[in-house]
């Protein structure tokens, strides 16, 4: 019998060798066998010209990428999703037709999803990486996805790297890891390798990849777009999402710990948010160029790796989204939602940005197989709220119930409908771009500065950015065993910056690069975090309290910081409620045991007269630990003992007097962070 299995695996392993591939030393083709000639560009007309449906290689490479995984996302798996409103603030009529755009009186509904790009749909939600904002605008002419990141630029330039890319970020195949990380070998051979991906590492190593929560990071468009009015006069535009509570972020020691203690922390943010009636908000902005402005700059305003400085290029404010309320169910809400680049109305259109001419052809492929065929639009959630007619039929899922024999355009059983709108009507009408260039496989020469704005985003940052860049490019890179790699890495930043290069190579054991003068001094205060708003609404703050609080003064402070939009929770050894020295009761939300510091904005520590050492040893680590993480300290009576030694740093606040201390907190608590303690 023992034999009999022997033979049996023996053979199993026969026929699995059939199916084996060692692809190391071979000569690169289509799955048809063809040798491909060029695999990093896709057909175009004209080396800046939009990409040719003729071009069969990507296709097949983008189909099969598109399909790689059932059932959830291949990327951007891990999501959470709200609805809301749009209302623009001022008719933009001047520059497009769009009827949402127009009329300040209305309001649209919104479905926004956020998420992040490389882990799965049970992956923590605190990793480094970059984050989806995609908004369904649900339209009067139909629907409008602004499919977005958080941040404004992308890794690749063409969409035909989109796998390549990917499949370099995603756990490495042999064994399945990392899950949700960019810290290990193939990521970074990619980028040393790739390097038009500079400026995207510069952003996914700084704070902007590890946000404080969905309500406070930016979304951005990522591509170029034009708005057309109804003139048919065009204007390039980008377009960007500004957080009302200002753009902030965790430090990485805590994104960390917060992917321990809630792998779901962003989302429960948001939800409770939501159900709370802090409802975020988010300004939409554009950035518009004329036609004729179209060279004038030192980048090509169609490359998806450089953005458009914002003291160029100014961001108008056109209006405000607000997301009102939570999905009722995640799978037919969050899961089924089928966003994509190309679902435009009248007055938004497109240019010959490369990777927005992939995507348009990729996210609905991607959909016929996450959703089971051509039908998703069907789902409940989207559906257009105007009604929708033509000629298609069946299908996987189908619900919509034809009736009638005629399903074909030109027709009389039915007077030809339904038919074609005029422009006039309401029909959708192409921008009428002159295309002409030769068939060829390359990059415009203008696409080819890797390193500018990647230079100009580290000249932007704050000396405490700068050294969180320099952490996180030592902390992802120290992942990595390759020494090949960790040197190849180093060289690349170099072009950066020395002091970027020089910082991370020592960390890793690498040579670090020869001295370089850049003559790039352009900083752009837009991109530092540290310029952003500063507002203490929705900051939780944790109370740390013993029995025998003061009743009256403690009162008077958690009052004082409800008033200014503010949350405190009381912390304390058990579940219950205590009584102050006056007989007054509080309800406990938590236990040092079933929450954590790292959860909370700041730590207020108002102790008690039954202070005892248990609670003051468990306090203690959660002050210790805040206080490293540079969060606001606020201590007052009994509780001052908690914080000693800590007094005199910056951003700890201590006082007897409620009015003061109060004012004193809520201040430090809007600071955010108290960088001082780092240097």
């Amino acid at each position: 019998m023992g034999e009999e299995r022997k033979v049996n695996s023996q053979s199993k392993n026969e026929q699995l060798e059939h199916f084996r591939a060692d692809d190391k030393d071979k000569i690169l083709t289509t799955n048809q066998g063809l040798k491909v000639s060029e695999d990093e560009f896709s057909l175009k007309a004209g080396d800046r010209g939009p990409t040719l449906m003729e071009d069969f290689h990507f296709r097949e490479k983008m189909t099969h990428f598109d399909h790689e995984r059932i059932p959830e996302r291949i990327v951007h798996a891990r999501g959470f999703a709200a609805h809301g409103e749009f209302e623009v603030y001022e008719s933009m009529k001047e520059y497009t037709k769009a009827k949402f755009l127009q009329d300040p009186a209305a309001k649209t509904p919104v479905f926004v999803r956020f998420s992040t790009v490389a882990g799965s749909r049970g992956s923590a939600e605190t990793v480094r990486d970059a984050r989806g904002f995609a908004t369904k605008f649900y339209t009067e002419e139909g629907n409008y996805d602004l499919v977005g990141n958080n941040i404004p630029v992308f890794f690749i330039q063409d969409a035909i790297k989109f796998p390549d890319l990917v499949h370099a970020l995603k756990p490495e195949p042999h064994n399945e890891m990392p899950q949700a990380a960019s810290a290990h070998d193939t990521f970074w051979d990619f980028v040393a390798n790739n390097q038009e991906s500079a400026h995207m590492v510069m952003w996914a190593m700084s704070d902007r990849a590890i946000p404080r929560s969905f309500r406070m990071m930016e979304g951005f468009g990522v591509h170029t777009f034009r708005l057309v009015n109804e003139e048919g006069k065009a204007h390039f535009v980008k377009l960007h999402w500004k957080p009302v509570l200002g753009t902030h972020s965790l430090v990485w020691d805590e994104a960390q710990k917060i992917a321990g203690k809630d792998p779901d922390f962003h989302r429960r943010d948001l939800w409770e948010s939501i159900e709370k009636g802090d409802y975020p908000e988010y300004e939409l902005g554009v950035q518009l160029l004329s036609e004729e402005e179209e060279f004038k700059f030192d980048f090509d305003i169609l490359d998806p790796t450089k953005l458009w400085p914002e003291e160029d290029i100014p961001v108008k404010i056109i209006g405000k989204m607000t997301l009102n309320r939570n999905v009722d169910n995640v799978f037919a809400e969050t899961e089924q939602a089928a966003f994509h680049p190309g679902h435009v109305v009248p007055g938004i259109d497109f240019t010959n940005d490369p990777l927005l001419q992939g995507r348009l052809f990729s996210y609905t492929d991607t959909q016929l197989i996450r959703l089971g065929g051509p039908n998703f639009h069907e789902l409940p959630i989207n559906r257009p709220v105007c009604p929708f007619h033509n000629n298609q039929r069946d299908g996987y899922s189908r619900q919509t119930i034809n009736v009638g024999r005629v399903s074909y355009h030109n027709n009389s059983l039915s007077g030809n409908t339904p038919a074609p709108a005029t422009e006039a009507e309401g029909g959708y009408v192409h921008f009428q771009e002159k295309v002409e260039g030769r068939k060829v496989r390359s990059r415009s020469e203008s696409f080819k500065d890797f390193f500018t704005q990647a230079t100009m985003f580290w000249n932007s940052m704050s000396e405490p950015e700068k050294k969180h860049i320099i952490d996180a490019f030592s902390f992802e890179l120290g992942k990595v065993k390759s020494k090949s790699v960790q040197q190849q890495v180093v060289d690349m930043f170099a072009n950066v910056s020395t002091v970027l290069a020089t910082g991370f190579a020592m960390a890793i054991g690498a040579n670090p690069p020869e001295a370089k003068v850049s003559e790039n001094r352009k900083s752009s205060p837009a991109l530092s975090m540290l310029n952003t708003k500063k507002l203490p609404n929705t900051r939780k703050v944790g109370v740390i309290l013993a029995e025998g609080f003061k009743d009256n003064e403690v009162m008077s402070i958690l009052e004082a910081l409800k008033k200014e939009g503010i949350q405190p929770e009381i912390i304390s050894e058990n579940l219950g409620t205590l009584k102050g020295e006056e007989g007054m009761e509080l309800k406990i939300d938590h236990t040092f045991l079933t929450c954590d510091s790292v959860l909370f904005d700041a730590l207020y520590s108002a102790g008690g007269k039954n202070l005892n050492d248990k609670l003051m040893k468990e306090a203690s680590y959660f002050i210790t630990e805040a206080f490293n993480h540079y969060k606001p300290i606020g201590a007052t009576h009994e509780g001052i003992n908690i914080i000693a030694g800590l007094e005199d740093s910056p951003g700890v606040i201590t006082g007897e007097e409620p009015k003061e201390f109060s004012s004193a907190f809520i201040e430090a608590i809007a600071a955010h962070r108290h960088w001082e303690r780092q240097i």
